[in-house]
């Protein structure tokens, strides 16, 4: 054995101790977080207003008009893109798992892998809209496809070095980016999802600062199996006067010790390139470095509050194709007489994924818009989009599966064999699925937004929203607290939305705004009421704050699908008055959803819930399970144990170009 060999052994064991010594509280990983929160307190917030009670659809309602130059760029890069997705086969990727490498190499002819990235830098310079507009091209064809462009653009590379990158990293990396060099992003490993605090992989400085040394395993790396370079997340221990802490890296997946040891395969997205990554004593220049150490974690959040926007694109994308099968079989296929769609419980599926369908590219396109537009925190905007969007396109995936009835649940595959119209309503119903976990599942989304949302709260209570705050403490937090409640709950009395007149130029579509105004009033103050009645105890009242989250949601779900419907009918007045009626419908259904959750916030089987699954998890119920087979098993354990395995597996690691 050489020497070399000795001493890669010795960091793997020091490694390894390192990660069986490590523990984290649940206090660490609350402080982890709030150190790396963007508190976005200079810029205004529409989203953030809806749950204070302060409706401001002027945030919304006057952006900058588009770059002209830019459109006409983009107009161009969409036609080109468009025409080259003809080319392309969705189904023949579905079939095999795998993107073939010459569709790779014809999307970054076209710019694809750069649509984000600025000009100077060898990209196309094109916005956040456009960007998510060329991911519904691409999602149409096979979901996959916008998942690798996604992983690169939104949260790979790409992003965090525009960002936080040197201007050196920059011109070193972005060009390439541009070029075609597929990258990832590295946070998740095996006992690690949404809480960063609990890393294992480690970054060791060097004596001299000149290098790191990398040790770890990540899972779920999309794109992580073709990737030229990766953004990895690992955590660097205190050394010399630095605190260090959760770092990121530009990597090389060419260095030597990095193996890719599995390609993951899914219930959805077959052509998706996620395996799982082993760095084992992994050199990296201090160059590579993004921000100062400890910066991780919130070069992470700040990449993620762009990068989200890409899931309410490619859900746009699929309401959209789920509309138009919906309406193609609905009138050819008929039952009784007449066609399906003209019967009552039909036509209600069909107006719930007409009215949805223009929600959600209202919403994608409020939300790319507002953060092209840079002069808002769009964070809880971000959020509530990728949250909204996810549940609502699932929710519409699965009422076009089951209006096709049988043919819901075939194959595109079986259904041309028999000569039918080879429909993948089934495919997109499995392909939506994960939308619901990716970049933030619906109950961390939950979570992260209600911190946002309650975040002037939290502020105005102090110690009170401390559990073990002394109680001198805690008076002094209710004098204080008294004091902005006083002069803050008379503004939840009235406002717009009392007032018969406002939001005229919205014609018939003012009601909504109107009762949208006043919901975001009476919304404010039930979050108050849960604050007052739980105090500290707020934080563990999730499913409350998860209702709370989703009302504001649908609220601004109607305020964009209202100012897209306006700003239709100043560009087209014939059109115009089609859109008016989708946002009309849209709005009805979205108050009826919003009034069975202020309902849900105080009549509830919460606590009895709370009390039944404690008694699931200490085996109370175990009798229950008899009579089945569990075939899964003995066939491994619940996590796996990759951080702390033997020697690396066979290499999977593989370039396209």
């Amino acid at each position: 054995m050489s020497t070399t060999d000795l001493s890669q052994d010795a960091g793997r064991n020091r490694s390894a101790s390192r990660i069986k010594e490590r523990v984290v509280t649940e206090q660490d990983a609350r402080n982890a977080t709030e150190a790396a929160r963007d508190t976005g307190e200079s810029r205004p917030s529409f989203a953030k207003g809806i749950y204070l009670g302060n409706y401001n659809l002027d945030l919304v309602g006057s952006l900058p008009p588009a770059d002209l130059d830019e459109e006409a760029r983009a107009q161009l890069f969409l036609e080109a893109l468009t025409e080259y997705c003809r080319t392309m086969d969705g189904l023949a990727i579905e079939r095999t798992g795998v993107i073939p490498d010459e569709n790779l190499r014809g999307l970054a002819d076209l710019g694809v892998f750069g649509i984000k990235i600025p000009q100077h830098y060898g990209g196309l310079g094109l916005s956040l809209l456009n960007y998510g507009r060329a991911l519904m091209l691409l999602g149409s064809v096979h979901p996959s496809l916008g998942a690798l462009v996604s992983a690169h653009q939104s949260i790979g590379v790409p992003e965090p070095v525009k960002v936080f990158g040197t201007e050196e990293q920059k011109e070193e990396y972005l060009p390439r980016c541009a070029a075609g060099a597929v990258t990832a992003f590295l946070l998740t490993e095996p006992d690690v999802g949404s809480d960063p605090a609990r890393l294992r992989t480690t970054a060791i400085p060097s004596e001299d600062g000149s290098e790191y040394v990398i040790d770890g395993v990540k899972l779920w790396t999309t794109n992580g199996v073709i990737a030229e370079l990766v953004v990895v997340m690992a955590a660097v221990p205190p050394h010399g006067g630095s605190k260090g802490g959760i770092s990121a890296f530009v990597v090389e997946m060419s260095s030597p010790g990095i193996t890719v040891e599995n390609r993951n395969n899914f219930m959805g997205l077959r052509g998706i390139e996620n395996g799982v990554t082993r760095f084992t004593n992994v050199r990296v220049p201090a160059a590579n470095r993004l921000g100062r150490e400890g910066q991780g974690l919130k070069i992470a959040l700040t990449t993620l509050n762009t990068g989200r926007l890409s899931i309410p694109a490619m859900c746009a994308a699929s309401g959209k194709w789920s509309l138009k099968i919906a309406r193609g079989w609905s009138g050819a296929r008929e039952q009784w007489g007449r066609p399906i769609g003209r019967h009552e419980a039909v036509a209600k599926k069909l107006a719930y994924i007409a009215a949805t369908s223009f929600a959600l590219e209202a919403v994608f396109e409020l939300s790319a818009q507002l953060a092209d537009a840079g002069t808002k925190d769009i964070r809880i905007e971000a959020a509530l989009a990728k949250l909204w969007a996810s549940e609502m396109a699932y929710n519409v995936a699965d009422e076009l599966v089951q209006v096709r009835g049988g043919r819901g649940f075939e194959t595109a595959d079986s259904l041309a064999a028999r000569g039918e119209r080879a429909v993948p309503a089934e495919q997109q119903l499995r392909d939506l699925r994960i939308n619901r976990v990716f970049e933030g599942s619906t109950e961390i989304m939950h979570l992260f937004i209600a911190r946002e949302a309650v975040d002037a709260h939290l502020s105005a209570a102090g110690d009170l929203a401390v559990a073990d705050a002394p109680v001198g403490a805690k008076a002094r937090a209710a004098l204080k607290a008294s004091g902005f409640y006083g002069k803050w709950l008379p503004t939840l009395a009235a406002g717009k939305g009392n007032v018969p007149t406002s939001y005229a130029e919205f014609g018939l579509l003012a009601r909504h705004l109107r009762y949208a105004e006043r919901a975001s009033r009476r919304l404010a103050r039930s979050t108050f009421l849960g604050m007052a009645r739980w105090q500290a105890g707020l934080e563990h009242h999730q499913v409350f704050l998860g209702r709370i989250v989703d009302i504001g949601a649908e609220i601004f779900a109607i305020s964009a699908s209202c100012v897209r419907a306006l700003n239709i009918r100043r560009e087209d007045p014939a059109e115009g008055e089609s859109a008016f009626e989708l946002a009309d419908a849209f709005s009805r259904q979205s108050r009826v959803r919003i009034e069975s959750l202020f309902d849900g916030l105080w009549h509830n089987s919460d606590e009895s819930d709370r009390r039944l699954s404690k008694g699931v998890l200490d085996g109370r119920y175990t009798w229950q399970e008899n009579g089945v087979l569990d075939a899964s098993e003995g066939t491994g354990p619940w996590i796996s144990e990759t951080a702390l395995g033997d020697e690396p597996k066979e290499n999977l690691h593989r370039r396209y170009r």
